[in-house]
């Protein structure tokens, strides 16, 4: 059992909440220490003057800021002290927030935030249902180990759970960032798109966590186990792909499409021209790969032009009876954006909301 990073209280208007904050994740990397060749005598890291070469204490380190090329203003380890934020001991929610008007981006590092006095269950569990139905997350700056956090608080299975995010300046500007971005095209063949739309939904599967491994840890682990057996195992990176030549996107495209009906036995759909007909069923020889797996259709979202698409008359049927799973596949068949952060009963508000009839409202000239 984890133990708590954090204890405090958390409020909102006049109600106060004793809380406990939990990692909510945990690193399973494998870990080395440094040795030197040939023995396994253990190599140290030392604070060195690089112009002396002799070790430096370390109550003798202070920091510098170099302001141009060897000038620094040196600061000491007791003012940044002083200027460090204490402790918080209250998350105080200053707002509420929509969650799907906060971009994924944002967030960091999620933790969870647990009841830390037995008598304040209501109070919690109070909290837990108003931030499920409103559908919003509680917006508050506060401090732990030094460091100043902006966090947002919402509600997941019953649980609080508290997201540190990254400040708006802290952001990179990806025109800036990413060098030969290309502009936003719209003048894509008509052939092209269908067939990437297809490929896309042939690879549709139910997400699912406990699919997924780190294989990289996997084979360190194993080359240590067979290392440590005295056995040899054979490394290989893999041949490094060639890109795809553009007068071939089309052929490259459907065979892709015809690799996945044959590996994925028909699960996605298919359409052609403006309708849609379901892909074979049968199942191709062998089992299917984990990654890909048989999923119902899902219809993809129309344009909002359509006058009520059979999409958007299912969503307005019961939706408590069905899994998240099945409510996420709906929203990505309708297109709702940030539905990988939403809970369950943020994906069933989306979903009637996106279910409610839409206005054309004409600019007035």
């Amino acid at each position: 059992m984890a133990k708590p990073v954090w204890k405090g209280t958390l409020s909102f208007g006049l109600v106060s909440l004793p809380v406990a904050l939990y990692p909510a994740t945990e690193s399973h990397a494998v870990r080395f220490h440094q040795l030197q060749r040939g023995t396994t005598d253990r190599v140290r890291l030392r604070r060195v003057n690089e112009r002396t070469g002799e070790e430096v204490p370390y109550e003798d380190v202070v920091k510098g800021y170099e302001l141009t090329e060897g000038e620094y203003v040196v600061v000491e380890p007791a003012e940044l002290e002083e200027l460090a934020p204490g402790r918080s001991r209250t998350i105080e929610i200053g707002g509420f927030a929509d969650l799907a008007e906060i971009d994924p981006v944002f967030f960091d590092k999620t933790y969870y935030l647990g009841p830390a006095d037995p008598a304040t269950a209501k109070v919690y569990q109070l909290l837990v249902e108003a931030l499920a139905h409103s559908h919003r997350a509680g917006i508050a700056v506060f401090s732990m180990r030094g460091r100043e956090y902006l966090t947002a608080v919402d509600s997941t299975d019953g649980l609080l759970e508290l997201r540190t995010m990254h400040w708006s300046d802290e952001l990179r500007d990806p025109q800036q960032e990413v060098p030969g971005l290309p502009a936003r095209r719209k003048d894509f063949n008509r052939t092209e798109l269908s067939t990437a739309e297809q490929l896309i939904d042939m690879l549709t599967v139910d997400w699912d966590p406990d699919e997924y491994h780190d294989t990289y840890e996997e084979r360190v682990r194993a080359l240590v186990e067979a290392k440590a057996e005295g056995r040899e195992i054979a490394l290989s990176a893999g041949e490094e792909p060639e890109a795809t030549d553009l007068t071939d996107l089309v052929d490259v495209l459907r065979r892709s499409l015809d690799q996945a009906r044959a590996k994925g036995g028909g699960a996605g759909r298919a359409r052609s021209g403006g309708g849609r007909a379901k892909a074979a069923s049968k199942p191709a020889a062998g089992p299917a790969p984990k990654a890909v797996k048989a999923v119902k259709p899902v219809k993809p979202a129309r344009s909002a032009k359509a006058a009520e698409p059979p999409e958007r008359a299912e969503a307005v049927e019961d939706l408590a009876s069905l899994s998240k799973t099945e409510l996420y596949r709906r929203a990505a068949a309708l297109g709702i954006p940030h539905r990988s952060t939403m809970t369950r009963d943020q994906l069933q508000y989306a979903l009637k909301a996106a279910a409610r009839p839409r206005r054309n409202l004409k600019r007035a000239s």
